[in-house]
């Protein structure tokens, strides 16, 4: 069985939702704010294409079938050279099997801030308070950011609009709760609490 990459299953599931070129796909994952969920590039997309193609999970849409056509309509600029995709049978059959894994739901993964927390020990005490104040102030700009995007999220239309929605709520709540924990942090910081140096 084909080993699929988180990048793999997003192009899959696009191509599951519509045929797409890499050029669009690529357009719609920057549209959807991919970099924010999954973090896949653009070399990736087509790295993709190819290994899916290779493993029969997507295949071309002929430009004259009924696909094609719609494809087309709603890409009129295409071109020529561009290739559309979308996804096979095998292909959402892979993706929904993929889906089901356990792994989903069961994973924690690190977050590189706690990483940093875990080492701060052994940094000073002024370079501490420095990147407590920059993680601050990345988290309002990202709260002020996902707050536009559930706006523009609000006004779109589609079947990913409401997955999208709480998505972008939980990213807000997280941001939240860890700007208020980092106040906790700094308290302790600042009460001699959180390092004890001798």
């Amino acid at each position: 069985m084909l080993e699929l990459t988180a990048a793999d299953l997003v192009v899959l599931s696009l191509l599951t939702e519509r045929p797409m070129h890499g050029h669009e796909l690529n357009r719609e994952l920057l549209r959807r704010e991919v970099q924010d969920w999954a973090g896949v590039s653009r070399p990736q997309v087509y790295y993709s294409l190819r290994k899916l193609a290779a493993g029969g999970l997507i295949s071309v849409v002929p430009p004259g079938s009924r696909a094609g056509k719609e494809a087309a309509s709603l890409n009129p600029t295409q071109g020529p050279e561009r290739t559309t995709w979308a996804s096979t049978a095998r292909g959402q059959r892979a993706l929904a099997r993929q889906l089901a894994e356990p792994e989903w739901a069961e994973q924690r993964p690190p977050p590189p801030f706690l990483t940093w927390l875990a080492l701060s020990t052994h940094a000073d005490p002024s370079v501490v308070r420095r990147q407590l104040g920059r993680r601050r102030a990345f988290l309002e700009r990202e709260i002020a950011k996902e707050r536009q995007t559930l706006a523009a999220i609000n006004r779109d239309q589609g079947e990913m609009v409401p997955v999208a929605r709480l998505m972008v709520r939980l990213a807000i709540r997280q941001f939240e709760a860890e700007l208020g924990w980092l106040g906790e942090v700094t308290k302790e910081l600042e009460s001699g609490e959180l390092y004890s140096r001798s």
